[in-house]
Protein backbone atom coordinates (compact mmCIF):
# COMPACT_ATOMS: atom_id res chain seq x y z
CA UNK A 1 0.00 0.00 0.00
CA UNK A 2 1.42 3.27 -1.08
CA UNK A 3 1.03 6.18 1.53
CA UNK A 4 3.74 6.69 5.29
CA UNK A 5 3.76 3.45 7.22
CA UNK A 6 1.07 2.22 9.07
CA UNK A 7 0.78 2.66 12.40
CA UNK A 8 -2.00 0.44 14.38
CA UNK A 9 -4.62 3.78 15.10
CA UNK A 10 -4.78 5.93 17.65
CA UNK A 11 -5.83 5.12 21.21
CA UNK A 12 -7.83 8.45 21.78
CA UNK A 13 -11.16 8.55 20.77
CA UNK A 14 -12.32 9.01 16.68
CA UNK A 15 -12.96 13.06 16.49
CA UNK A 16 -14.93 14.49 13.20
CA UNK A 17 -14.32 17.31 11.66
CA UNK A 18 -16.67 19.92 10.21
CA UNK A 19 -17.82 19.57 6.29
CA UNK A 20 -16.52 22.06 4.76
CA UNK A 21 -19.55 22.08 2.12
CA UNK A 22 -19.59 25.51 1.32
CA UNK A 23 -16.14 25.62 0.19
CA UNK A 24 -15.87 25.74 -3.87
CA UNK A 25 -13.22 23.60 -3.82
CA UNK A 26 -15.51 20.69 -1.69
CA UNK A 27 -17.22 20.34 -5.29
CA UNK A 28 -13.52 20.26 -7.23
CA UNK A 29 -13.66 16.76 -9.26
CA UNK A 30 -10.17 16.83 -9.96
CA UNK A 31 -9.48 17.21 -5.90
CA UNK A 32 -12.00 14.98 -5.05
CA UNK A 33 -10.52 11.91 -7.60
CA UNK A 34 -7.75 12.74 -5.55
CA UNK A 35 -9.03 12.33 -2.06
CA UNK A 36 -10.70 8.83 -3.29
CA UNK A 37 -7.78 7.58 -4.41
CA UNK A 38 -5.89 8.58 -1.27
CA UNK A 39 -8.56 6.31 0.95
CA UNK A 40 -9.33 3.92 -1.43
CA UNK A 41 -5.45 2.69 -1.91
CA UNK A 42 -5.57 2.56 2.30
CA UNK A 43 -8.93 0.95 2.71
CA UNK A 44 -7.64 -1.66 0.05
CA UNK A 45 -4.21 -2.33 1.81
CA UNK A 46 -6.36 -3.20 5.34
CA UNK A 47 -9.85 -4.64 4.72
CA UNK A 48 -10.85 -4.56 7.83
CA UNK A 49 -14.61 -3.23 6.49
CA UNK A 50 -15.19 -6.27 3.74
CA UNK A 51 -18.46 -7.31 6.02
CA UNK A 52 -20.23 -4.32 6.64
CA UNK A 53 -21.54 -3.10 3.01
CA UNK A 54 -21.43 -3.49 -0.47
CA UNK A 55 -19.02 -0.61 -1.28
CA UNK A 56 -16.01 -2.34 0.01
CA UNK A 57 -16.55 -5.50 -1.51
CA UNK A 58 -17.26 -3.45 -4.75
CA UNK A 59 -14.14 -1.38 -3.96
CA UNK A 60 -11.85 -4.74 -3.78
CA UNK A 61 -12.94 -6.33 -6.52
CA UNK A 62 -12.41 -3.46 -8.93
CA UNK A 63 -8.78 -4.20 -7.30
CA UNK A 64 -8.32 -6.69 -7.98
CA UNK A 65 -9.83 -7.01 -11.58
CA UNK A 66 -7.50 -4.47 -12.51
CA UNK A 67 -4.15 -4.79 -14.12
CA UNK A 68 -2.13 -3.64 -11.46
CA UNK A 69 -4.00 -5.43 -9.17
CA UNK A 70 -3.31 -1.67 -7.45
CA UNK A 71 -6.21 1.40 -6.88
CA UNK A 72 -4.38 3.47 -9.62
CA UNK A 73 -5.25 0.46 -11.89
CA UNK A 74 -9.08 1.46 -11.35
CA UNK A 75 -10.48 3.53 -13.74
CA UNK A 76 -11.96 6.93 -11.91
CA UNK A 77 -15.51 6.78 -13.92
CA UNK A 78 -15.46 3.04 -11.32
CA UNK A 79 -14.95 4.90 -8.12
CA UNK A 80 -19.04 6.03 -8.40
CA UNK A 81 -19.72 2.52 -8.26
CA UNK A 82 -18.29 2.65 -4.86
CA UNK A 83 -19.99 5.67 -3.94
CA UNK A 84 -23.38 4.55 -4.96
CA UNK A 85 -23.39 2.12 -2.88
CA UNK A 86 -22.43 3.61 0.71
CA UNK A 87 -25.84 5.08 2.18
CA UNK A 88 -23.96 6.82 5.75
CA UNK A 89 -24.46 4.18 7.80
CA UNK A 90 -21.29 5.48 10.05
CA UNK A 91 -20.24 1.85 11.21
CA UNK A 92 -16.65 1.90 9.61
CA UNK A 93 -16.01 4.97 10.99
CA UNK A 94 -17.32 4.17 14.34
CA UNK A 95 -16.30 0.54 14.64
CA UNK A 96 -13.78 -0.61 11.98
CA UNK A 97 -11.63 1.62 11.05
CA UNK A 98 -7.77 2.61 12.81
CA UNK A 99 -7.71 5.17 10.80
CA UNK A 100 -10.06 8.12 11.52
CA UNK A 101 -9.16 10.91 12.88
CA UNK A 102 -6.87 11.86 15.17
CA UNK A 103 -4.76 9.42 13.34
CA UNK A 104 -2.22 11.22 10.77
CA UNK A 105 -3.91 9.51 7.32
CA UNK A 106 -7.15 11.34 8.52
CA UNK A 107 -9.97 8.94 7.24
CA UNK A 108 -13.28 9.90 7.33
CA UNK A 109 -15.09 7.13 4.46
CA UNK A 110 -18.39 7.89 5.26
CA UNK A 111 -18.07 11.89 5.27
CA UNK A 112 -16.04 10.86 1.82
CA UNK A 113 -18.81 9.74 -0.01
CA UNK A 114 -20.76 12.51 1.20
CA UNK A 115 -18.63 14.31 -0.76
CA UNK A 116 -18.67 12.10 -3.76
CA UNK A 117 -22.74 12.34 -3.42
CA UNK A 118 -22.71 16.32 -3.37
CA UNK A 119 -20.86 16.55 -6.11
CA UNK A 120 -22.44 14.10 -8.08
CA UNK A 121 -25.44 15.81 -7.10
CA UNK A 122 -24.40 19.13 -8.16
CA UNK A 123 -23.60 17.59 -11.56
CA UNK A 124 -26.86 16.95 -12.36
CA UNK A 125 -26.19 13.67 -12.40
CA UNK A 126 -29.31 12.16 -10.79
CA UNK A 127 -32.30 10.13 -11.11
CA UNK A 128 -35.77 11.61 -11.13
CA UNK A 129 -36.69 8.63 -8.52
CA UNK A 130 -33.91 9.48 -6.41
CA UNK A 131 -35.16 12.95 -6.14
CA UNK A 132 -38.98 11.86 -5.72
CA UNK A 133 -38.15 9.11 -2.82
CA UNK A 134 -36.18 11.46 -0.81
CA UNK A 135 -38.54 14.46 -0.86
CA UNK A 136 -40.76 12.70 1.69
CA UNK A 137 -42.16 15.41 2.91
CA UNK A 138 -44.21 15.98 -0.39
CA UNK A 139 -44.56 12.19 -1.10
CA UNK A 140 -46.46 12.18 2.51
CA UNK A 141 -48.52 15.26 2.32
CA UNK A 142 -49.43 13.25 -0.83
CA UNK A 143 -50.13 10.02 -0.08
CA UNK A 144 -51.64 11.29 3.60
CA UNK A 145 -54.91 11.72 1.67
CA UNK A 146 -57.42 9.12 3.00
CA UNK A 147 -58.48 8.52 -0.56
CA UNK A 148 -55.10 8.74 -2.22
CA UNK A 149 -53.99 6.46 0.61
CA UNK A 150 -55.95 3.47 -0.13
CA UNK A 151 -55.08 3.71 -3.60
CA UNK A 152 -51.44 3.87 -3.53
CA UNK A 153 -51.65 1.20 -0.38
CA UNK A 154 -53.77 -0.95 -2.84
CA UNK A 155 -51.54 -0.50 -5.45
CA UNK A 156 -48.50 -1.76 -3.11
CA UNK A 157 -50.02 -4.79 -2.65
CA UNK A 158 -51.14 -5.50 -6.57
CA UNK A 159 -48.41 -7.66 -8.75
CA UNK A 160 -49.53 -5.67 -11.72
CA UNK A 161 -49.30 -2.49 -9.77
CA UNK A 162 -46.05 -3.75 -8.49
CA UNK A 163 -44.07 -4.54 -11.92
CA UNK A 164 -45.69 -0.86 -12.70
CA UNK A 165 -43.61 0.94 -9.94
CA UNK A 166 -40.70 -1.23 -11.30
CA UNK A 167 -40.88 -0.10 -14.91
CA UNK A 168 -41.45 3.81 -14.24
CA UNK A 169 -39.82 4.59 -10.66
CA UNK A 170 -37.35 1.38 -10.84
CA UNK A 171 -38.49 0.48 -7.17
CA UNK A 172 -38.18 -3.53 -7.30
CA UNK A 173 -40.81 -5.10 -7.61
CA UNK A 174 -40.34 -8.05 -4.23
CA UNK A 175 -38.96 -4.72 -1.98
CA UNK A 176 -41.24 -4.18 0.95
CA UNK A 177 -42.49 -0.69 0.31
CA UNK A 178 -44.48 0.97 3.73
CA UNK A 179 -47.92 1.74 3.70
CA UNK A 180 -49.43 5.63 4.40
CA UNK A 181 -51.80 6.27 6.95
CA UNK A 182 -55.08 8.17 5.94
CA UNK A 183 -54.55 10.12 9.75
CA UNK A 184 -50.93 11.20 10.27
CA UNK A 185 -49.79 11.62 13.47
CA UNK A 186 -49.84 15.42 13.79
CA UNK A 187 -53.84 14.93 12.79
CA UNK A 188 -54.62 13.15 15.39
CA UNK A 189 -52.61 14.46 18.16
CA UNK A 190 -53.00 17.93 16.92
CA UNK A 191 -54.45 19.30 20.67
CA UNK A 192 -51.08 18.45 21.45
CA UNK A 193 -49.13 21.16 19.36
CA UNK A 194 -47.94 24.12 21.45
CA UNK A 195 -49.22 23.19 25.03
CA UNK A 196 -48.01 24.33 27.51
CA UNK A 197 -46.67 22.10 30.58
CA UNK A 198 -44.63 21.89 33.30
CA UNK A 199 -42.17 18.75 33.89
CA UNK A 200 -40.14 17.55 36.53
CA UNK A 201 -36.44 17.75 36.20
CA UNK A 202 -33.92 14.61 36.51
CA UNK A 203 -30.37 14.88 35.90
CA UNK A 204 -29.60 16.59 32.83
CA UNK A 205 -33.80 16.49 31.51
CA UNK A 206 -36.31 19.06 32.27
CA UNK A 207 -38.79 16.45 32.38
CA UNK A 208 -40.42 17.42 28.95
CA UNK A 209 -40.58 16.59 25.48
CA UNK A 210 -41.28 17.92 22.40
CA UNK A 211 -41.49 15.26 20.12
CA UNK A 212 -40.16 15.61 16.52
CA UNK A 213 -42.65 13.18 14.89
CA UNK A 214 -40.40 12.57 11.52
CA UNK A 215 -41.75 11.91 8.10
CA UNK A 216 -42.00 8.38 8.55
CA UNK A 217 -43.64 8.83 12.17
CA UNK A 218 -46.48 10.22 11.22
CA UNK A 219 -47.75 9.33 7.84
CA UNK A 220 -46.22 5.76 7.48
CA UNK A 221 -46.33 4.60 11.19
CA UNK A 222 -47.96 6.98 13.71
CA UNK A 223 -48.20 4.31 15.80
CA UNK A 224 -44.33 4.09 16.75
CA UNK A 225 -45.23 7.96 18.00
CA UNK A 226 -47.97 7.02 19.77
CA UNK A 227 -46.29 4.51 22.26
CA UNK A 228 -43.26 6.82 22.68
CA UNK A 229 -46.68 9.47 24.01
CA UNK A 230 -48.35 6.68 25.99
CA UNK A 231 -44.76 5.48 27.52
CA UNK A 232 -43.70 9.10 28.56
CA UNK A 233 -46.81 9.94 30.01
CA UNK A 234 -47.12 6.94 31.99
CA UNK A 235 -44.05 8.02 33.46
CA UNK A 236 -44.98 11.42 34.06
CA UNK A 237 -43.40 13.17 31.12
CA UNK A 238 -45.76 15.61 29.45
CA UNK A 239 -45.46 15.71 25.42
CA UNK A 240 -45.59 18.23 23.00
CA UNK A 241 -45.53 18.39 18.92
CA UNK A 242 -43.64 21.40 17.58
CA UNK A 243 -46.37 24.06 15.77
CA UNK A 244 -44.76 22.48 12.35
CA UNK A 245 -42.06 20.29 11.18
CA UNK A 246 -40.33 19.28 7.57
CA UNK A 247 -38.24 16.44 7.26
CA UNK A 248 -35.00 16.27 9.25
CA UNK A 249 -32.88 16.22 5.65
CA UNK A 250 -31.32 13.22 6.33
CA UNK A 251 -32.79 11.41 2.85
CA UNK A 252 -31.69 14.19 1.38
CA UNK A 253 -28.12 14.56 3.10
CA UNK A 254 -27.88 10.88 1.51
CA UNK A 255 -28.36 12.23 -1.89
CA UNK A 256 -26.10 14.53 -1.38
CA UNK A 257 -28.46 17.50 -2.01
CA UNK A 258 -27.20 19.80 0.94
CA UNK A 259 -29.21 22.87 -0.11
CA UNK A 260 -32.47 20.94 0.51
CA UNK A 261 -30.97 20.01 3.59
CA UNK A 262 -30.16 23.20 4.29
CA UNK A 263 -33.40 24.32 3.50
CA UNK A 264 -35.24 21.60 6.25
CA UNK A 265 -32.39 23.25 8.77
CA UNK A 266 -33.82 26.75 8.43
CA UNK A 267 -37.73 25.40 8.67
CA UNK A 268 -36.44 23.06 11.83
CA UNK A 269 -34.13 24.58 13.84
CA UNK A 270 -35.72 28.15 14.72
CA UNK A 271 -39.11 26.38 16.07
CA UNK A 272 -37.18 23.91 17.91
CA UNK A 273 -34.57 25.80 19.12
CA UNK A 274 -38.02 28.02 20.57
CA UNK A 275 -39.54 25.03 22.25
CA UNK A 276 -35.97 24.39 24.19
CA UNK A 277 -35.38 27.60 25.57
CA UNK A 278 -38.76 27.14 26.95
CA UNK A 279 -37.79 24.39 28.32
CA UNK A 280 -38.53 21.27 26.57
CA UNK A 281 -36.24 18.58 25.77
CA UNK A 282 -36.53 17.26 22.36
CA UNK A 283 -37.04 13.87 21.45
CA UNK A 284 -37.31 11.36 17.41
CA UNK A 285 -38.61 8.21 17.21
CA UNK A 286 -36.38 7.69 14.35
CA UNK A 287 -32.87 7.43 15.22
CA UNK A 288 -31.60 8.98 11.86
CA UNK A 289 -33.79 11.90 12.34
CA UNK A 290 -32.13 12.09 15.78
CA UNK A 291 -28.58 11.88 14.32
CA UNK A 292 -29.19 14.22 11.83
CA UNK A 293 -29.73 17.28 14.23
CA UNK A 294 -27.42 15.62 16.79
CA UNK A 295 -24.33 15.03 14.81
CA UNK A 296 -24.84 16.25 10.79
CA UNK A 297 -26.07 19.69 11.46
CA UNK A 298 -23.66 20.32 14.04
CA UNK A 299 -20.58 18.91 11.50
CA UNK A 300 -22.38 21.42 8.80
CA UNK A 301 -23.17 24.54 10.83
CA UNK A 302 -20.01 24.77 13.66
CA UNK A 303 -20.79 27.85 14.46
CA UNK A 304 -23.90 28.04 14.21
CA UNK A 305 -25.19 28.06 17.83
CA UNK A 306 -28.77 27.78 17.69
CA UNK A 307 -28.00 24.53 15.93
CA UNK A 308 -25.45 22.71 18.88
CA UNK A 309 -28.26 24.49 21.28
CA UNK A 310 -31.01 22.39 19.67
CA UNK A 311 -28.28 19.35 19.29
CA UNK A 312 -27.44 19.49 22.62
CA UNK A 313 -31.20 18.94 23.85
CA UNK A 314 -32.10 16.47 21.34
CA UNK A 315 -31.95 12.47 23.11
CA UNK A 316 -32.86 8.98 21.24
CA UNK A 317 -36.00 7.97 23.24
CA UNK A 318 -34.59 5.72 24.97
CA UNK A 319 -31.71 7.42 26.37
CA UNK A 320 -33.73 9.96 27.91
CA UNK A 321 -35.92 7.10 29.11
CA UNK A 322 -32.10 5.72 30.87
CA UNK A 323 -31.04 9.31 32.26
CA UNK A 324 -34.40 9.46 33.88
CA UNK A 325 -33.66 5.63 35.35
CA UNK A 326 -30.17 6.77 36.59
CA UNK A 327 -31.97 9.26 38.66
CA UNK A 328 -34.98 7.76 39.86
CA UNK A 329 -37.79 8.80 37.60
CA UNK A 330 -38.54 5.74 35.43
CA UNK A 331 -41.72 3.84 35.92
CA UNK A 332 -40.90 0.11 37.51
CA UNK A 333 -44.17 -0.81 38.04
CA UNK A 334 -44.51 -2.92 35.03
CA UNK A 335 -48.26 -5.42 34.39
CA UNK A 336 -46.41 -8.22 32.13
CA UNK A 337 -42.88 -9.63 30.93
CA UNK A 338 -41.60 -9.95 27.62
CA UNK A 339 -40.08 -13.28 27.47
CA UNK A 340 -37.81 -13.48 25.07
CA UNK A 341 -36.64 -9.94 22.64
CA UNK A 342 -34.52 -10.20 19.93
CA UNK A 343 -33.26 -6.58 18.82
CA UNK A 344 -31.25 -4.87 16.34
CA UNK A 345 -29.70 -2.04 17.12
CA UNK A 346 -29.67 0.20 14.19
CA UNK A 347 -26.60 1.90 12.94
CA UNK A 348 -27.44 5.51 13.30
CA UNK A 349 -28.14 4.89 16.88
CA UNK A 350 -25.16 3.06 17.54
CA UNK A 351 -23.23 5.95 16.19
CA UNK A 352 -24.57 8.02 18.47
CA UNK A 353 -21.86 7.14 20.92
CA UNK A 354 -24.60 5.98 23.82
CA UNK A 355 -24.90 3.18 24.33
CA UNK A 356 -26.95 0.21 24.41
CA UNK A 357 -29.81 2.06 26.38
CA UNK A 358 -32.82 0.17 24.21
CA UNK A 359 -31.32 -3.01 25.52
CA UNK A 360 -30.93 -1.50 29.46
CA UNK A 361 -34.57 -0.18 29.43
CA UNK A 362 -36.38 -3.49 28.25
CA UNK A 363 -34.07 -5.56 30.37
CA UNK A 364 -35.30 -3.62 33.61
CA UNK A 365 -38.55 -5.43 32.79
CA UNK A 366 -38.83 -8.53 34.91
CA UNK A 367 -39.23 -12.12 32.81
CA UNK A 368 -37.48 -10.52 29.76
CA UNK A 369 -34.50 -11.35 28.31
CA UNK A 370 -32.72 -9.31 25.84
CA UNK A 371 -30.67 -10.64 22.93
CA UNK A 372 -29.04 -7.56 20.86
CA UNK A 373 -27.56 -7.85 17.33
CA UNK A 374 -25.01 -5.21 16.72
CA UNK A 375 -25.13 -5.59 12.42
CA UNK A 376 -26.39 -3.65 9.93
CA UNK A 377 -30.10 -4.76 8.21
CA UNK A 378 -28.87 -2.97 4.93
CA UNK A 379 -32.01 -1.08 4.37
CA UNK A 380 -30.96 2.26 4.36
CA UNK A 381 -34.18 5.01 3.67
CA UNK A 382 -34.00 4.21 0.12
CA UNK A 383 -31.39 1.59 -0.72
CA UNK A 384 -33.35 -1.70 -0.23
CA UNK A 385 -36.23 -0.49 -2.40
CA UNK A 386 -34.24 0.30 -5.38
CA UNK A 387 -34.28 -2.23 -8.64
CA UNK A 388 -30.44 -2.48 -8.66
CA UNK A 389 -29.71 -2.52 -4.77
CA UNK A 390 -32.59 -4.33 -3.50
CA UNK A 391 -30.38 -7.84 -3.82
CA UNK A 392 -27.34 -6.49 -2.70
CA UNK A 393 -30.05 -5.13 0.92
CA UNK A 394 -31.33 -8.81 1.01
CA UNK A 395 -27.62 -10.15 1.36
CA UNK A 396 -26.41 -7.48 3.80
CA UNK A 397 -29.49 -8.43 6.07
CA UNK A 398 -29.77 -12.02 5.98
CA UNK A 399 -27.15 -12.93 8.89
CA UNK A 400 -29.27 -10.70 11.15
CA UNK A 401 -32.29 -12.43 10.24
CA UNK A 402 -30.92 -16.21 10.24
CA UNK A 403 -30.09 -15.33 14.15
CA UNK A 404 -34.00 -14.14 14.60
CA UNK A 405 -34.93 -17.49 12.99
CA UNK A 406 -32.24 -19.15 15.07
CA UNK A 407 -33.27 -18.14 18.34
CA UNK A 408 -36.89 -17.96 17.63
CA UNK A 409 -37.89 -15.20 20.23
CA UNK A 410 -41.30 -14.09 21.04
CA UNK A 411 -40.69 -10.52 19.98
CA UNK A 412 -38.25 -8.64 17.24
CA UNK A 413 -37.60 -5.76 15.67
CA UNK A 414 -35.24 -2.26 16.16
CA UNK A 415 -35.35 1.48 17.00
CA UNK A 416 -35.43 2.06 13.25
CA UNK A 417 -39.16 0.80 12.09
CA UNK A 418 -37.55 0.07 9.10
CA UNK A 419 -35.17 -1.70 9.62
CA UNK A 420 -37.81 -4.01 11.62
CA UNK A 421 -39.67 -3.73 8.62
CA UNK A 422 -37.01 -5.17 6.33
CA UNK A 423 -35.69 -8.23 8.79
CA UNK A 424 -39.19 -9.02 8.79
CA UNK A 425 -39.71 -8.71 5.22
CA UNK A 426 -36.45 -10.61 5.03
CA UNK A 427 -38.05 -13.74 7.03
CA UNK A 428 -40.95 -13.43 5.17
CA UNK A 429 -43.12 -12.21 7.84
CA UNK A 430 -43.94 -8.72 6.68
CA UNK A 431 -45.62 -6.82 9.71
CA UNK A 432 -44.43 -9.60 12.23
CA UNK A 433 -41.99 -6.92 13.78
CA UNK A 434 -42.49 -5.05 16.94
CA UNK A 435 -40.82 -1.50 17.84
CA UNK A 436 -38.85 -1.68 21.55
CA UNK A 437 -41.15 1.26 22.29
CA UNK A 438 -44.15 -1.18 21.23
CA UNK A 439 -42.89 -3.35 23.73
CA UNK A 440 -42.28 -1.19 26.15
CA UNK A 441 -46.18 -0.08 26.39
CA UNK A 442 -47.18 -3.25 26.38
CA UNK A 443 -44.99 -4.43 29.45
CA UNK A 444 -46.84 -1.20 31.45
CA UNK A 445 -50.22 -2.82 29.99
CA UNK A 446 -50.94 0.03 28.35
Amino acid sequence: MAGPTAREGSLEAPTRHPLDWRNPGFYDQASLDKELERVFDICHGCRRCVSLCQSFPTLFDLVDGSESMEVDGVAKADYWKVVDHCYLCDLCYMTKCPYVPPHEWNLDFPHLMLRAKAVKFKQGNVKMRDRILTSTDRVGSLAGIPVVAGIVNAANKNALGRKALEAVLEVHRDARVPEYQSTPLRRAEKARIGRHAVGEAAGPTTGKVALFATCYGNVNEPGVNQDLIAVFEHNGIPVTLATKEQCCGMPKLELGDLEAVNAAKEANIPVLLDLVRDGWDLVAPIPSCVLMFKQELRLMYPEDPAVQEVAARMFDPFEYLMLRHKHGRLNLDFAIGLGSVVYQASCHQRVQNIGQKTREVLALVPGTKVEIIERCSGHDGTYAVKKESYEFAMKIVRPVANRVKTAKPDHYGSDCPMAGAHIAHALGEDGRQEHPMHLLRLAYGL
